[in-house]
């Protein structure tokens, strides 16, 4: 569990968190494609107005994408509901590597079903990982998600997840 006297500002994605955010997906860009598929170089060659549609959708009430920000602004992970309709969304995190392993994906998961089902009114969340990928099937599993069944996520074997809220 993370220590509770440094645990980050959960917020919703704004225009001027865009500088850090691309920081934030730069810096870790090895660590992440270690275990989920590479976003490739135009995701951060087009980084500026990829953000600019997220928050529109953001606007539109499709999308809620969220930061956790360090004590000095910097953006040490991403918690996101996309695809939002008919009472759910999916669920999708991804946590900074100096930030791994000391429970912080687990309590931004749960940080983001609690909202998910007040500040949202969403009644269920689904989520995937690729089997190679324990710490996110672990933490999944701590934010109380039932495996619903097996996937491909970009031709990797994969589960995908349900939670009810």
């Amino acid at each position: 569990m993370p220590d509770p006297a440094n645990l980050p500002d959960l917020q919703l994605l704004r225009a001027d968190h865009v500088p850090a955010l691309r920081a934030f997906e730069e810096t870790n860009r090895a660590y992440f494609a270690a275990s989920v598929p590479d976003r490739g170089d135009a995701f951060f060659r087009d980084f500026d107005a990829m953000c600019r549609a997220r928050l529109a959708e953001q606007a539109a009430g499709v999308c809620f994408f969220h930061v956790l920000v360090g004590d000095g602004g910097e953006i040490i992970g991403r918690v996101n509901l996309i695809d939002v309709a008919d009472g759910g969304a999916e669920l999708g995190y991804r946590i900074a590597e100096k930030a791994a392993g000391q429970g912080l994906a687990t309590w931004a998961v749960r940080q983001m079903c609690g909202l998910a089902g007040t500040a949202y009114g969403l009644t269920g969340l689904r989520a995937a990982t690729t089997l190679d990928n324990p710490a996110s099937q672990t933490v999944l599993a701590r934010a109380g998600f039932v495996p619903v069944g097996h996937i491909r996520l970009d031709g990797r074997p994969g589960i995908s997840y349900a939670l009810t809220l």
